[in-house]
C-alpha cells in the first residue's frame, strides 16, 4: 500500500531515499466500513543518514525528525468504524501486545528502513498476525519479503477502496497495484491524535506531486510523473489550522519534490498563507525542496519568504557540466550555479544542497572542486551522496541494458557499501576514497564553522524569527553539547556564537541551528582527522 508522503528530492539524491513518502488522499466514506477492523501501522526505524539527524536530534531533545504523514493520512482515509494505532519505531518500541491486538499490520517503509523492517515482518510472522506492505521498499523490494500477506503498489487513491472491502468481506488479495496519476484534492486531513507532536522536530505536510524535469537517476517521475498535480488552497490551510490548534509552534516541512512545480498556484496559495499567518501572534516557519530555477523568480522568492519560508533544498548536484548533461540535469545548466545560490541568499532563503558524486563524466578532480564550490557558496547543509541507481528510473534501465548493474542499493546513498551499485567508469575505490576524503573535508569542525561564516555574509533574512521556551532551552543544550562536551570543536562553537551575537544577531537562531546540525554530520563523517590539509585523491 502506498500509504506514504513524498519529501526528501530530492532528500533523495543519487536516487537514494531519504525522504518521508506518501500518496494519499482517497476518500473511503463511499465504500461504508461497518465491519470492525483493528489495525496497526508501523513505521520502521530509519537507519542513521544524514537526513535523520539522530545526534542533533538529542540536542534539541526530540525523538525523530519528522512522524510518518502518510501512514497518519491513510489512518484518517480509512473507515471511521476502524480502530487505529500507530507505532513509530523512531520514537517508542513495538511490543507483541500493540502486533496481539491488531487484525493487520500496515508496514510503510522506505528502502533505507529494510533492515527494520524485516525484524517488524519476523515478529508479525511469529505471532501469525496478517501484514499489509507498502512503500518504496516493497515497491522495488518486494520479492525478498515473501512473508508480506498483501502489497498494494502505487498510489492508494485508485486501490484503496478495494483493499477495504476486500478485508471487510475476508478474502483481500495478495497483490493490489494502481495505475496513472489520480488527482489529490480530496486528500483528508492526517489523523494527528495517533502521535504526540512534541516527539517530533518538525512536522510534514504535502502541496503537490510530481516534478516537470527529467533527472536521470531520479525516480520521482517514475513513481509521481512529471505533471504535479496539487491539493486545493483550503486542503492546505485546513491542515495548517490542524496544527495550530493542537499548539504546534514549529517547523513545518512542506514535503513535495519539487514545490514550485507549478509556479502560477505556487504563487497563489503563498499569498493565501501570507494572510494566514497575520491573523496569529506566532508564525509558523516553512521549509521545502524545489528546483534551482527558484532564483530567476523575484516575485516568488519574495512570496516564499514573506510567507514564512527560511530554507530550501535544492538538487545542485555537481559543478561539471559534463555531469549535468549526462544526467540530464538540463535545468542546471541554463544558470551559473554560484549565482543562483547567491541570489538565494541575498533574498532570505538559505540553500540547503544535494550533490552527486559517481557520475560517468566526473573528472579527476571532482572530489576537490565539489568542496570548493560548496565552501566557496556557504551552502552549509551540503548533502553529498554517491551515484545510486533505484529500479525504474533511466539510469537503472540504461546501466542494465548495458550490463553494468551490480546489486540493489541499501537506501542510504552515504553508505559506501551500498552505493555505487553498478560497474563505474572512473575505479571504483579511487570514487569512494576520494568520497570519504571529501565529507571528511567539508564536515571538519573548521571548514563546517567557516562555511556558516561564508554564508552569513550573503545571507539577508527578511524577517526575525520568533523565539518559544523551547528555542530558549534549545539553546541551553547547545551550550553544553557543543561548547563543553564536544572538545574537538567547542573553539569554533565559542567563535561562531561570538561572530553571531556581535555581526549576525538578526541571523542568530539560524546560527544556532546550523552548529546543531554541525553536532550530527560530525558524528556521522568527520573521522577526526585532517581534511584539506591532505591532498585530495585524484
Amino acid at each position: 500500500m502506498s500509504f506514504w508522503i513524498r519529501a526528501t528530492s530530492e532528500l533523495t539524491e543519487g536516487g537514494a531515499e531519504h525522504r518521508l513518502y506518501g500518496y494519499i488522499g482517497f476518500d473511503l466514506s463511499k465504500f461504508g466500513g461497518c465491519a470492525f477492523m483493528k489495525i496497526l501501522f508501523v513505521y520502521p526505524r530509519v537507519a542513521e543518514t544524514f537526513w535523520s539527524f539522530k545526534h542533533a536530534l538529542r540536542v534539541v531533545s526530540r525523538k525523530a525528525a519528522f512522524p510518518p504523514l502518510g501512514a497518519l493520512t491513510v489512518a484518517a482515509m480509512l473507515p471511521e468504524t476502524w480502530k487505529k494505532r500507530l507505532v513509530d519505531l523512531n520514537v517508542t518500541t513495538l511490543k507483541d501486545e500493540d502486533m496481539l491486538w491488531a487484525d493487520y499490520v500496515f508496514i510503510s517503509a522506505m528502502i533505507a528502513q529494510k533492515e527494520s523492517t524485516r525484524q517488524v515482518v519476523d515478529r508479525c510472522r511469529a505471532l501469525a498476525v496478517k501484514i499489509v506492505g507498502g512503500g518504496p521498499l516493497f515497491n522495488s523490494y518486494r520479492d525478498d519479503f515473501p512473508e508480506v500477506d498483501h502489497l498494494v503498489l502505487g498510489e492508494a487513491e485508485g486501490i484503496l477502496g478495494d483493499l477495504v472491502r476486500d478485508i471487510e468481506a475476508g478474502r483481500p488479495q495478495r497483490v493490489y497495484r494502481a495505475s496513472g496519476y489520480p488527482e489529490i484534492d480530496s486528500v483528508p486531513i492526517p489523523m494527528w491524535d495517533l502521535i504526540r507532536l512534541n516527539d517530533y522536530a518538525s512536522m510534514p505536510i504535502q502541496f503537490s506531486r510530481g516534478c516537470p524535469f527529467n533527472c536521470e537517476f531520479c525516480d520521482i517521475i517514475v513513481i509521481n510523473g512529471r505533471v504535479p498535480r496539487l491539493k486545493r488552497d483550503e486542503q492546505v490551510l485546513a491542515e495548517l489550522d490542524e496544527l495550530y490548534l493542537r499548539g504546534w509552534r514549529g517547523s513545518v516541512f512542506i514535503v513535495d519534490d519539487n514545490f514550485i512545480g507549478n509556479k502560477a498556484r505556487v504563487k497563489g496559495l503563498l499569498r493565501r498563507i501570507i494572510t494566514w499567518q497575520k491573523g496569529r501572534l506566532r508564525r509558523f516557519n516553512f521549509f521545502t525542496e524545489a528546483s534551482l530555477n527558484l532564483a530567476e523568480d523575484p516575485e516568488l522568492m519574495h512570496l516564499m519568504v514573506t510567507a514564512g519560508f527560511n530554507k530550501v533544498f535544492l538538487g545542485i548536484e555537481t559543478p561539471s557540466e559534463d555531469s549535468l548533461r549526462e544526467c540530464g540535469k538540463a535545468q542546471n545548466l541554463k544558470r551559473n550555479l554560484s549565482e543562483s545560490v547567491s541570489i538565494l541568499h541575498n533574498n532570505g532563503l538559505a540553500v540547503m544542497g544535494g550533490f552527486i558524486i559517481g557520475f560517468d563524466n566526473d573528472p579527476p578532480d571532482i572530489f576537490q572542486r565539489q568542496v570548493n564550490f560548496i565552501q566557496r557558496n556557504g551552502i552549509v547543509t551540503a548533502m553529498i551522496g554517491l551515484l545510486t541507481a533505484i529500479p525504474g528510473t533511466r539510469l537503472y534501465e540504461r546501466l542494465e541494458e548495458e550490463g553494468r548493474m551490480l546489486f540493489k542499493s541499501s537506501g542510504n546513498n552515504t553508505d559506501v557499501s551500498g552505493t555505487l551499485n553498478f560497474v563505474t567508469k572512473m575505479d571504483r575505490q579511487k570514487i569512494i576514497t576520494g568520497y570519504q576524503w571529501v565529507m571528511n573535508s567539508i564536515y571538519s569542525p573548521e571548514m563546517y564553522y567557516n562555511r556558516i561564516l561564508a554564508f552569513l555574509r550573503s545571507y539577508r533574512p527578511q524577517a526575525k524569527t520568533h523565539c518559544e521556551k523551547n528555542d530558549l532551552l534549545t539553546f541551553v543544550r547547545s551550550l553544553w553539547y557543543l561548547g563543553i562536551r564536544d572538545g574537538k570543536s567547542k573553539n569554533y562553537y565559542w567563535k561562531l556564537l561570538q561572530q553571531g551575537i556581535s555581526r549576525y544577531h538578526d541571523s542568530f537562531g539560524d546560527v544556532v541551528t546550523m552548529a546543531i546540525y554541525g553536532y550530527h554530520f560530525r558524528r556521522l563523517f568527520w573521522s577526526g582527522k585532517p581534511g584539506c590539509a591532505d591532498v585530495p585523491p585524484g
